[in-house]
């Protein structure tokens, strides 16, 4: 069985190289969708709490809001590092509270402090799945990441790695030491 749980992310992009309208900087509200599956947890009759996969995902994916995302060979990020060190907020600023974990993956770079997310590849929905996704994978079982953003659309299946150890009181997933960071419940 599955619990799925969406999240809005807004941002801006553009296709660098590419030969259309995407090549201009422009904005999305993006939609991202989070399929976990797992076995029905019988103390709360349910895979997964919906609100915890979203709090589990929104840590690392807020990087992500507000955020712009370029590839890391665009000619326009030293020129947006620029600006932003001339305004004094590359480093970030007392009004900056959505900063999520700083993270570096082989696919993406975020940097919290001045919203941007460095990417390999071009930022097309496809990739998005692909970085969330590493991110991801070792904190849920994902069985299916769906992205849209504007008309665009993508949606990929994974095999879920493992059966997470989580709390029958309240489903959250059991720490480390076999207690639930919620409630504490004891294993």
């Amino acid at each position: 069985m599955k619990s799925i749980t969406t999240l809005d992310l807004q941002y801006a992009h553009r296709f660098y190289g590419f030969k259309g309208e995407a090549q201009y900087l422009h904005g999305h509200t993006g939609i991202l969708t989070i399929e976990v599956e797992d076995s029905v947890n019988e103390g709360v009759n349910m895979v997964f709490p919906c609100n915890e996969i979203k709090k589990i995902a929104w840590e690392t994916l807020k990087n992500f809001d507000h955020s712009l995302i370029l590839r890391q060979d665009d000619p326009l990020l030293p020129a947006i590092l620029d600006v932003y060190e001339k305004q004094g907020i590359k480093n970030g600023t007392p009004t900056n509270t959505m900063k999520g974990c700083a993270f570096k993956t082989d696919l993406a770079t975020a940097y919290p402090d001045c919203r941007l997310v460095v990417t390999k590849e071009t930022m097309t929905v496809e990739g998005m799945i692909k970085i969330v996704y590493e991110l991801l994978k070792d904190k849920l079982n994902i069985s299916k990441i769906t992205f849209t953003s504007g008309v665009n659309a993508a949606s990929e299946e994974f095999k879920p790695s493992e059966t997470k150890d989580r709390c029958p009181l309240c489903g959250i997933l059991m720490n480390e030491k076999g207690v639930c960071p919620k409630c504490g419940y004891k294993k």
